[in-house]
């Protein structure tokens, strides 16, 4: 299964590139402080590397929290 990452804005948006903002806003985030749980997958991967000034990431260990009957 594909695990998570937690992405944080930690910089403004103001002054940088259309597309920039676009894709922290594709991230989820809407300003300084905000966070956002999304599942890690190449194309997220891709779009926090685009924006790796603007965002500090964590990865979230995927638990197994269901019980089996």
């Amino acid at each position: 299964m594909a695990g998570k990452l937690k992405v944080t804005q930690i910089k403004s948006t103001i002054s940088h590139i259309a597309r920039n903002r676009a894709t922290v806003r594709a991230l989820g985030l809407h300003g300084i402080g905000s966070t956002s749980v999304v599942t890690d997958n190449p194309a997220t991967r891709g779009m926090v590397r685009q924006v790796h000034f603007l965002v500090s990431v964590e990865e979230i260990a995927e638990t197994d929290s269901g019980e089996k009957s």
